[in-house]
């Protein structure tokens, strides 16, 4: 406890937080129970995408990440572009002032040095990039927390995200891949860790033990057009994908098997729609998911999982349930070899309904070894979340560094 003449460690959380992601948002939760548990007297708040959505789900103060509200809108127009720039100016100005009120920032998770997403330099690379300036010309240590990272053939994104990772004073990573690619874009990286994805630190509820009988399945869907060097074809991608899913349902359908779509991230409810107006049955049903607790809770009461998103891909992975991942970026595969389950993947971009289904199939005759797997590997992954919550207190809280705390 902090005592009376002692003044609270201020820590600030920065990201695409409280955005409509459920992995961002679930990154967070991740670090604000290792702060309530291990730092309860830390004053809180956040600097991010979606402060009232923050602020009302995690009782935390927060700040909107950009002082333009339509940061995120195609600027067609004169006057749009130059209230963008100014936005720029003002946001240069307003992340210096939040960074400079705290001790210690903490980036949470995410993919916040890659590109696997459609992505442009001025948009959340700069962000990233005045919070790692700010804070290593103010003195506050910006933590970026078992993030994830990817090679970027943008020269002025890869510029930023070099640059923010340099001035970073902590950084570890949730693949090896991540660090490799760090490494790749001349970032010094012999003392950053490999941890697993914050996500997994996250309680999660019992899987449902197989009934004999084919049972419910659960499928991720996405709103995928591809990465950032795919926008001349991201429709083409899209349709593929889309196609190859439908295809997949229906199968799944004909053979009487209850499918639940699940979404990651507000975007996805497009194809939630597209799937159900293509497949007209019953057996086809949506889930609402609000964060990653009901995620898990879908993903717990399914005999398999076929997912596309890389937290969908986690609930399922925390809950014990087979899954069978369609990888959009390399970190999906990382993830499922991590979790001895690499032989389960197929790409997203490339969807082959036939193929699918036949990998569909191994994974349920093989689920009991399956689940095996996953008790053990999960097993490790909370080891390695504990040592990595360790690590965290030995270094942004030095005054309270103590003994290692219990596996979550």
């Amino acid at each position: 406890m902090t005592s009376a003449d002692e003044t609270p460690v201020r820590v600030g959380v920065f990201g695409l937080l409280g955005s409509g992601n459920l992995g961002n948002d679930g990154s967070l939760e991740a670090v604000l129970g290792y702060l309530r548990a291990e730092h309860p007297d830390a004053e809180v708040d956040a600097l991010c995408g979606g402060p009232e959505a923050v602020t009302a789900k995690f009782r935390i103060p927060a700040t909107r990440l950009h002082w333009n509200r339509a940061e995120y809108r195609t600027a067609s127009r004169a006057s749009a572009i130059v209230w963008k720039g100014l936005g720029k100016l003002f946001d240069a100005y307003r992340t210096a002032a939040w960074v400079r009120r705290h001790d210690v920032v903490i980036v949470p998770g995410m993919g916040v040095l890659e590109a696997t997403l459609p992505l442009r330099p001025w948009g959340f690379p700069y962000s990233l990039f005045l919070l790692c300036a700010s804070g290593r010309l103010l003195g506050t240590r910006v933590a970026l927390v078992s993030v994830g990272a990817a090679g970027i053939r943008s020269r002025p994104t890869r510029a930023l995200v070099r640059w923010s990772a340099r001035l970073a004073a902590y950084r570890s990573y949730r693949d090896e891949q991540s660090r490799d690619a760090l490494r790749a874009m001349g970032v010094d990286t012999s003392r950053d860790e490999i941890y697993p994805d914050l996500a997994f630190s996250l309680p999660a509820p019992p899987s449902s033990a197989p009934t004999g009988t084919p049972g419910p399945v659960c499928l991720g869907v996405m709103d995928f057009h591809g990465g950032n060097d795919d926008r001349d074809r991201a429709e083409e991608i899209y349709r593929r994908y889309l196609d190859g899913t439908i295809t997949f349902v229906r199968a799944l359908v004909e053979e009487g098997r209850p499918v639940r779509l699940l979404t990651g991230d507000q975007c996805d409810l497009s194809v939630v729609a597209a799937v159900l107006d293509a497949v007209d049955s019953p057996l086809v049903t949506a889930a609402e998911p609000a964060s990653l607790a009901d995620l898990m809770n879908e993903t717990a009461a399914a005999d398999t999982v076929v997912a596309v998103r890389y937290h969908n891909l986690i609930c399922a992975l925390k809950t014990g349930t087979p899954v069978l991942a369609l990888c959009y970026a390399a970190k999906s595969n990382a993830l499922m070899d991590r979790m001895g389950l690499g032989a389960y993947c197929h790409p997203a971009r490339e969807v082959d309904a036939d193929r699918l289904l036949e990998q569909f199939r191994d994974l349920e005759k093989h689920m009991a070894e399956v689940r095996q797997t996953l008790t053990e590997r999960n097993r490790v992954v909370a080891e390695q979340l504990t040592q990595q919550f360790t690590d965290l207190t030995t270094t942004l809280f030095p005054a309270n560094a103590h003994a290692p705390r219990k596996a979550p």
